[in-house]
């Protein structure tokens, strides 16, 4: 039985659909779960991360383990205890979901510190561990969809310099592969988009897939440093638009990990944006 941690999230969520599609025993979690979150016939049930003891009876039976890094509150999350519950419940092999930061930007606190502190309680365990790096993910466009609806715009600054973003749904298929497959025990995979794209180019994604003209307005760092303050700790605000304005060439690599495991190139984000281009109508 595979148990999914963050299963309302990005990944979580298609990560529990994929394996639920191969008739696999899943039990999903998450703080808000419910029987809307998950198909039919998938077992949830609430449980917190920052709270291992709550996920003492999710783990009861289950052999496999996706632990996602903790996003925002990974600092507040105790690895070593959440995999002492999840061994005593009979979880023998863990994929965790960190960041790419951890080899990229080593030294951050607001992005590679914390992670490289749970991937060492992973790598540490005793169980059987695959960790999964990705870079930024094109559901980040959603930070965009409310201007879009209103007004047909994007403001974002850096407007040519590109990253290889991920499709959520790529690492979740990534993931579901590795649980279902042997042969990944000791790997770590840093997972990519299949070419850098600009924010102007997503903008311009997004209006193809809408089939509407989205005028797209460059800001400046200090005008994305201020909105971006309004919800993200500033630790935080300063890495990350320092990884969108100046990256290291580690940061743009386009990495063959996801072709590796799943066989195919990764999704573009212009796929991303079709398929989800109804949060931007």
């Amino acid at each position: 039985m595979f148990v999914v941690t963050g299963a309302t999230g990005n990944v979580g969520r298609s990560l529990v659909q994929a394996l639920a599609a191969t008739g696999a025993q899943v039990t999903a979690t998450s703080r808000g779960i419910s029987d809307a979150d998950v198909p039919e016939n998938v077992e949830y049930r609430r449980a917190d991360l920052v709270d291992p003891e709550s996920l003492r009876p999710v783990f009861d039976g289950a052999d496999a383990l996706f632990l996602q890094n903790g996003g925002p509150s990974a600092h507040l999350l105790s690895p070593q205890d959440i995999l002492d519950v999840a061994k005593a419940g009979g979880v023998d092999r863990v994929i965790l979901l960190s960041s790419q930061g951890v080899a990229t930007r080593p030294r951050s606190a607001s992005h590679g510190d914390t992670a490289r502190a749970i991937e060492d309680a992973v790598q540490q365990s005793g169980m059987a561990w695959t960790i999964l790096r990705p870079g930024g993910f094109n559901s980040n466009a959603y930070a965009w969809a409310e201007s879009v609806r209103a007004r047909r715009t994007v403001a974002a600054p850096f407007a040519d310099i590109g990253l290889p973003t991920i499709d959520p749904d790529d690492i979740a298929e990534v993931a579901a592969a590795i649980l279902r497959e042997d042969g990944h025990t000791g790997q770590i995979y840093e997972l990519t988009g299949p070419a850098l794209t600009t924010p102007r180019q997503r903008a311009e994604a997004i209006a193809d897939a809408l089939g509407e003209p989205v005028r797209f307005i460059e800001q400046t760092r200090d005008e994305a440093r201020a909105q971006m303050l309004q919800f993200m700790p500033e630790p935080v605000v300063e890495t990350t638009l320092t990884i969108l304005g100046e990256p290291t060439p580690a940061e743009q690599r386009i990495s063959p990990d996801v072709e590796q495991v799943l066989g195919r190139t990764p999704r573009t984000f212009a796929d991303w944006a079709q398929r989800h281009i109804a949060a931007f109508r």
